[in-house]
C-alpha cells in the first residue's frame, strides 16, 4: 500500500468537499447529512488554511483506491496545544491509512516544536476513532478550562505517542 499526504492545494477541493457532503463521514460531527457546502466556500476556506506552519491541511491519497480523506493540526501557540483531526471515506477505513496519516500530522507537530502536546475530541459513539486514538498513545485527561466544553478529550505528548 503507498500512502500520499499532502498539504491540500486548489487541485484537492474537489475530493474535499465530496468527503465534507457525506452524511457518513460527518456524522459523528454533528452532520448526519454532511455539510452541503460548495466549491465556492470551499475555495474561500482554503484561503484560511495552510497559511503558516501553525495550521496545516492534509489530503490523503492511496495508490489503488485514490483520495481516502482527510487530516489537520492547528497549533495554539498560547497554550502550547495542537487540535488533531483525521476524516475518512468507508471504503478506505480499516486498512491503516488513518493511522498512517494521523501519525504524520502528529509527527509533523512534535518535530517541528509547534507543541508539545495534542489532541482529538472524538464523539464517545465512534469506537473506531477511539481505538485509533488508544493504539498511538492518546490518553484520556481533563480537559483545558480554555477549551469549549465537549464529552470527550484525548491528548498525546512525544512521550505518550506509540508509532
Amino acid at each position: 500500500m503507498k500512502i500520499l499526504i499532502k498539504e491540500t492545494t486548489r487541485e484537492d477541493l474537489q475530493n474535499v468537499m465530496n468527503l465534507w457532503n457525506a452524511g457518513e463521514v460527518m456524522f459523528y460531527v454533528g452532520f448526519p447529512n454532511g455539510l452541503n457546502v460548495n466549491i465556492e466556500q470551499m475555495e474561500n476556506w482554503l484561503k484560511t488554511v495552510n497559511k503558516d506552519i501553525f495550521r496545516k491541511h492534509y489530503s490523503i491519497y492511496e495508490e489503488e483506491l485514490g483520495f481516502c480523506g482527510e487530516t489537520f493540526y492547528s497549533v495554539d501557540k498560547n497554550n502550547d496545544l495542537a487540535a488533531l483531526d483525521i476524516k475518512l471515506f468507508p471504503y478506505a477505513q480499516g486498512r491503516g491509512i488513518a493511522r498512517y496519516a494521523l501519525s504524520y500530522a502528529i509527527s509533523e507537530v512534535f518535530t517541528k516544536d509547534l507543541a508539545s502536546r495534542a489532541y482529538v475530541e472524538p464523539n464517545p459513539k465512534n469506537e473506531k476513532a477511539l481505538k485509533l486514538y488508544e493504539r498511538l498513545g492518546f490518553i484520556s485527561k481533563k480537559r483545558p478550562e480554555f477549551l469549549e466544553e465537549y464529552e470527550t478529550y484525548l491528548e498525546i505528548t512525544k512521550e505518550s505517542l506509540k508509532e
